[in-house]
């Protein structure tokens, strides 16, 4: 076998089996051996390598749902490899949340319309540089 192969993507088909509920990923990979071909599968994605006399399919798909990569089952026979993994439960991992009861209960501040005299610095009897100064 030639160390110099084309790589080429395999023909692929994906689609979601809505009965099994289940992704179904095809790809044509005729002439690869068995004990040759690598299959990779996170929760979103799916890598595969797989060399064959002078070519060596790659392909790399996104998945668009996750699915769960420790329950995925493949077969190979007569040049295609034919993978099925289970979709995965959006809510699976979900934490649930404890929801707590606000503490003491608070009262609206009433505003008056009494103005106040401006405040004085500490030990002077002048108004702060932002006050008005009162008459006598």
């Amino acid at each position: 076998m030639s160390e110099n192969r084309i790589k080429l993507a395999p023909e692929t088909v994906a689609y979601a089996d809505a009965e099994t509920h289940t992704l179904v990923v095809e790809f044509a990979i005729p002439g690869a051996p068995t004990d040759t071909i690598d299959v990779k599968i996170l929760g979103d994605s799916i890598h595969l390598t797989a060399p064959a006399r002078d070519v060596e399919y790659v392909s790399a798909l996104a998945l668009a749902w996750p699915v769960k990569p420790e329950k995925a089952e493949a077969v190979y026979e007569h040049g295609l490899l034919r993978i099925e993994v289970p979709f995965k439960d959006p809510m699976e991992d979900a934490v649930k949340v404890a929801i707590k009861t606000a503490g003491a209960e608070t009262k609206p501040t009433v505003i008056t319309a009494k103005a106040d005299p401006p405040a004085v610095a500490r030990g002077s009897s002048k108004p702060l540089a932002a006050e008005p100064a009162l008459a006598p």
